[in-house]
């Protein structure tokens, strides 16, 4: 009977394989692979990733990646393109092909096809000897010496070592066309990540109402300023319309203990002196870092140098941004 061996050790086993495989093939990054960026990168066309099984599945991940990072790519599975999906691929497109043992029957059908159209066909290929290899313009070296799977059969240290050099190649595409932050946004206005990259907190304080005072105001009136407001706090300027201080119900507290008589507490007497702030048109994304470093619940915005509004914990929490 076999022996079962201990579920944590296989799994540290696997990772350790995998993790081997992909710097096994860091080696055999070299000149060609930046001949290829380059071809790509100077491509009037898209880049066309194929493939068949479990590589169809990695391709998909490798074109979402480079559509996300600004390379034009698109999936084409090399089963479907023998049977009418061919018409995908337009003459300026650069095709990437992956396929571990770059023999299989699809793919010896569909690489004379790709060749005949005058198509650059980059192989993604674990064995350098196969006939995707040999007919390839460039090769990009995915072998590894065994899959993590103890029979050595099902796909898993393969995929691995084939998504990484995907990204590998997306990243070397993205720092070519100094994508940046804003580019990325554009392609990402969607969810948690696109609002951290685009949403600023001028997108969010005019929601809120603006809980404001003098210097001067009795203590009355900064309870109810306060408490209509729903924000925990309030802003307080000066005669000249300046930011001198804030407010918050933590102050209020604090005031019980440190006045015997309230009667003629004033905003002045209880504040909390250069408060912290923020510009309307910074990123809400810098709020949510300034109220963790600070461990506050709200920030008061400025613009044009004047209190504008206030963004709340509870703000950044209804984006998705904590």
């Amino acid at each position: 009977m076999k022996v079962i061996k201990n579920i944590k050790n296989t799994a540290i086993e696997v990772l350790i394989n995998e993790a081997n495989a992909i710097m096994k093939v860091a080696d055999f990054i070299d000149d060609s692979f930046d001949e290829c960026v380059n071809k790509i990168l100077n491509s009037k066309g898209r880049l066309v990733v194929t493939g068949i099984g479990k590589s169809a599945h990695i391709g998909n991940k490798i074109v979402a990646t480079l559509n996300s990072t600004g390379t034009p790519s698109l999936f084409m599975h090399a089963a479907d393109a023998i049977h009418g999906d061919l018409g995908m691929i337009q003459k300026d497109d650069i095709v990437l092909c992956l396929s571990k043992s770059g023999n299989t029957p699809e793919i010896k059908v569909l690489v004379p096809l790709i060749k005949r159209g005058g198509n650059t066909l980059i192989a993604l290929v674990s064995n350098r000897k196969s006939y995707l290899a040999i007919q390839a313009d460039f090769i990009i070296d995915a072998t590894i010496d065994q899959e993590a799977c103890p029979n050595n059969l099902a796909p898993t240290t393969s995929t691995t070592v084939a998504l990484a050099l995907g990204d590998a190649l997306a990243v070397c595409l993205l720092e070519k066309r100094n994508f940046t932050t804003q580019d990325f946004a554009k392609y990402h206005p969607g969810g948690a990540l696109g609002k951290k990259l685009y949403l600023k907190v001028s997108d969010i304080f005019p929601l809120n109402e603006l809980p404001i005072v003098s210097s001067q105001t009795g203590l009355k009136e900064i309870i109810v300023e306060i408490s209509s407001k729903r924000l925990g706090a309030t802003a307080v300027i000066d005669e000249n319309q300046k930011l001198v201080g804030i407010i918050t119900d933590g102050d209020l507290r604090r005031m019980l203990n440190n006045f015997d008589n309230i009667a003629g507490v004033k905003a002045m007497d209880i504040m909390t002196k250069n408060p912290t702030t923020i510009e309307a048109e910074e990123y809400a994304v810098k709020a949510v870092d300034i109220l963790k470093e600070k461990n506050i619940t709200q920030l008061i915005v400025l613009h044009n140098q004047k209190v504008a509004g206030f963004v709340h914990v509870h703000d950044l929490l209804r984006e998705g941004l904590l």
